[in-house]
């Protein structure tokens, strides 16, 4: 009996994401237990000129299961990581799905307007400069280049002087409201649109190839209608992929850009937690990275059928 396709990709999509969960949480816990330096010490705030007892540092060392074999450690967090108890995080003495589902507005709604800056960019300069001969054409990759070069702390800096501390259009930091996501937004955006119109503009050069390009000028189509209303859909694959993979890169540069804008959100708290040596709301937030990755894949996948039928199987269309 032969499984149908759409079963087949279903399965595969499902070992892949608890693979792909498997190893965060793997690497997470091995990262952290690998760092120099005794773990309690930091909860018993050693950094802050404390000095715990022998008496009390052997108590948190029980009372935290790290007097326990390293492999035992390991299992007792998988289990309990199975069972969907993500604990209670050591430097907030919260739950980490409190602290979780309190930071991840903030983030969610940075990230989503970063993309759609990042989208918007990409694509104006890539339809501006495709119609403008050879000379267009080098101004607009150069500019992608750089663009994607550009180190996100360093344009956060940047985008910092100009804009809030010289002009005064956005607040310095903290920020709330749509105005205070702007320079947050557009310093995630800008290297991300860079990729985004490098892929997006090979893959229009190809389309502006084909035959169904050369039918449209023949009936009078203009070149610009040529590029937005024919060949540009047929190039949104490649950076429809690419963007599966943005959503997750992200979601990890947010750690310095909340940080630089001072703004509440995952990254923030993540970069805290690690600094803190808090086991479980490090593997809480990687796992919802890791979770977002994987989820935001699945649902790339499925546009590709949307946005160009001809990757359908037989049994789906």
């Amino acid at each position: 009996m032969t499984t149908p396709p759409l079963y087949r990709r279903i399965l595969v999509r499902v070992a892949g994401a608890a693979l792909v969960l498997w190893a965060a949480a793997t690497v997470t816990f091995l990262a952290l237990h690998l760092v120099p330096g005794d773990p309690v010490l930091v909860l018993l705030g050693g950094g802050s000129g404390a000095n715990p007892t022998p008496e009390t540092i052997a108590a948190t060392r029980h009372a935290y299961g790290l007097d326990q074999p390293l492999y035992v450690q390991y299992a007792q967090h998988l289990g309990r990581l199975l069972t969907g108890d993500l604990g209670v995080s050591t430097s907030l003495k919260e739950s980490v799905g409190t602290v979780i589902t309190e930071q991840l507005p903030s983030t969610l709604q940075l990230t989503a307007l970063a993309l759609l800056f990042a989208w918007a960019i990409g694509a104006a300069v890539v339809l501006l400069s495709t119609g403008k001969g050879t000379v267009g054409r080098a101004l607009g990759s150069g500019l992608e280049t750089v663009a994607a070069g550009l180190p996100h702390f360093w344009l956060g800096v940047v985008l910092l002087y100009v804009f809030a501390f010289r002009l005064g259009w956005f607040p310095v930091a903290g920020g709330t409201g749509f105005v205070g996501l702007i320079l947050p937004a557009l310093t995630l955006a800008v290297p991300l649109a860079g990729y985004l119109g490098q892929v997006t503009r090979v893959a229009l050069l190809t389309a502006l190839d084909q035959p169904f390009v050369t039918s449209a000028r023949l009936r009078g189509m203009s070149a610009g209608a040529v590029r937005a209303r024919r060949a540009l859909r047929h190039a949104l694959l490649p950076p429809l992929t690419l963007s599966g993979w943005a959503v997750g890169a992200l979601f990890s540069s947010e750690v310095v850009v909340e940080a630089v804008f001072a703004r509440q959100g995952v990254g923030r708290a993540l970069l805290n937690a690690v600094i803190a040596r808090d086991l479980p709301l490090v593997t809480g937030i990687v796992l919802l990275i890791a979770t977002v990755y994987v989820l935001v894949n699945l649902a790339v996948d499925l546009l590709y059928a949307v946005v160009d039928p001809r990757v359908r199987t037989p049994r789906e269309i």
